[in-house]
């Protein structure tokens, strides 16, 4: 992904599309720092998180004030339940400027607390996404997590007697770490069966270039060789009981899923380090929360670097993305493309085609059972790049300041 820098990056006018766009909102505070994470976090400091969130507030009326609505908002970090009550007050402002239907918001178990719980319902969240990554206790140990958020025994519990407390509950689960064998990912699957959770998302092992060696000396060398093997021993045990939601995601029912890009065509990144894509042009807000703070305060968005997609890399976007999603609606793509995307993507399809990847129903294209496997496998690239692109802003962030 390759941005480029501007004196004044601005993002696009509202314009005439109304289709559902979405409010991602970042909150990149942690109690302690997970090795193999690349998402902007830093450490928790109560003064500066105060600080955050009133920008963060003032960010949103910046939007509400260029005439941007949001159907549903997705907060992610970090660990956004860090303040709950800070939280609460800024999706209530949020729901004051647009016309919120859904919420969806990440913790970690160890803010599973009755006071946290019934603060996010009174907030009106829909979703509660919980980063469990493994309930197995030496991975859990090595991931430096087991301390911080309790055994795995301890967290399933914990998640069995919340269940039913939101519309959705998700697990974040992660697999293919390098020390996983699949007795240990059998475990998993079936301590998640045994709760019927709502919801599962099982991600594979992402890591930005920066974060490999952190990786490699707390859990071991990365190797992609158990991956297939681990993702269909996944897709076998949960598909008798879950649909596909995303190539990865796993569901009881229709709800929002982690992905919000596959829901939504177009999604506003707010507060530090987030990635917004509006219109055609994806941007990205500076990656230095100081900094942050002091832009938005002086009524300026918080913006690092903007790319405006041609047309091309807008219908491929959109034909990776919507795939992701199981399937690819041809009359939707080509009202919005205006008949172009035949012509850009007929190769594209002919290809996974004959791959095997996607077939045509006579109305859209589907994900194969094979293709689902070819998508985790794009969309781990993918997100790898956009990884590795936030460690280009924070390395990019730390020369400047020395510099200055």
């Amino acid at each position: 992904m390759c941005f480029d820098e501007k004196e004044n990056p601005q993002i696009p006018s509202v314009g005439a599309d109304r289709s559902p766009r979405l409010l991602y909102m970042h909150i990149p505070f942690c109690e302690k720092l997970c090795p193999y994470c690349s998402f902007n976090r830093i450490v928790f400091d109560e003064d500066l998180c105060r600080l955050y969130y009133a920008a963060l507030k003032r960010e949103i009326r910046l939007y509400r004030d260029l005439g941007y609505d949001f159907g549903g908002i997705y907060v992610g970090g970090g660990t956004p339940t860090v303040m709950i009550e800070e939280l609460a007050e800024t999706l209530a402002m949020a729901r004051e400027c647009f016309s919120i239907r859904e919420i969806s918001v990440e913790t970690n178990p160890n803010h599973l607390t009755e006071k946290n719980l019934v603060c996010l319902q009174n907030a009106q969240v829909n979703r509660l996404s919980v980063g469990v990554q493994s309930f197995n206790d030496d991975l859990l140990k090595r991931m430096d997590r087991y301390e911080k958020y309790g055994s795995g025994e301890t967290i399933a519990r914990r998640l069995k007697e919340i269940k039913g407390m939101f519309d959705t509950l998700n697990a974040d689960m992660i697999f293919n770490f390098p020390s996983q064998n699949l007795d240990m990912l059998k475990c998993d699957l079936d301590i998640l069966m045994g709760i019927e959770i709502d919801q599962v998302t099982f991600y594979p092992l992402m890591i930005s270039d920066i974060t490999r060696q952190k990786v490699m000396d707390t859990l071991g060398k990365v190797n992609d060789r158990n991956e297939k093997r681990f993702y269909r021993e996944i897709t076998r045990r949960l598909a008798a009981s879950y649909r596909f939601s995303s190539a990865w995601c796993f569901s009881r029912k229709g709800t929002m899923i982690d992905e919000y890009i596959v829901d939504y065509d177009e999604y506003a990144g707010l507060g530090s380090g987030s990635i917004g894509y509006l219109n055609g042009t994806c941007y990205a807000n500076t990656f230095h929360v100081p900094t942050y703070i002091d832009q938005v305060n002086r009524g300026r968005l918080p913006l690092m670097a903007t790319r405006t997609f041609s047309l091309r890399d807008r219908i491929r976007y959109d034909f990776l993305m919507r795939l992701f999603g199981g399937f690819l609606h041809l009359k939707d793509l080509e009202a919005k493309y205006a008949g172009q995307l035949y012509k850009i993507l007929w190769k594209d399809l002919v290809l996974f085609s004959l791959i095997g990847a996607i077939r045509y129903t006579g109305e859209d294209y589907r994900l194969t059972d094979q293709g689902r496997y070819a998508w985790v496998i794009m969309m781990r690239e993918f997100f790898t790049a956009v990884n590795n692109f936030r460690d280009f802003c924070r390395a990019e962030m730390s020369r400047q300041n020395i510099d200055g």
